[in-house]
């Protein structure tokens, strides 16, 4: 059985105000099996973590990568480690 793996990304750009949180809880919740949260940093950014299973979470990155997004996407750069768990579903923060 694969263990689940956590995948923080921030993106920036123009990523605030134009709906980037919740098109991404809502790509989480498609994927399936992810649990975490998407926050908007002080600085511009969004933060976002994501558990489950490592697939899963790298679907999820495609998709921040993705010309699919909301608003204007200029780089995302992620970091993994292990799952730390504590999250309840897909929060937006």
């Amino acid at each position: 059985m694969q263990e689940d793996a956590r995948m923080t990304a921030w993106v920036r750009g123009r990523v605030q105000g134009v709906g980037f949180r919740w098109f991404t809880r809502e790509n989480a919740l498609e994927i399936g099996g992810l649990r975490g949260f998407a926050l908007n940093l002080d600085d511009g950014r969004v933060q976002i973590v994501a558990e489950g299973p490592r697939e899963n979470c790298h679907r999820l990155l495609e998709w921040l990568r993705s010309s699919d997004t909301p608003g204007a996407v200029a780089g995302v750069t992620e970091i993994w480690g292990r799952a730390r768990g504590g999250y309840d579903g897909f929060a937006i923060r």
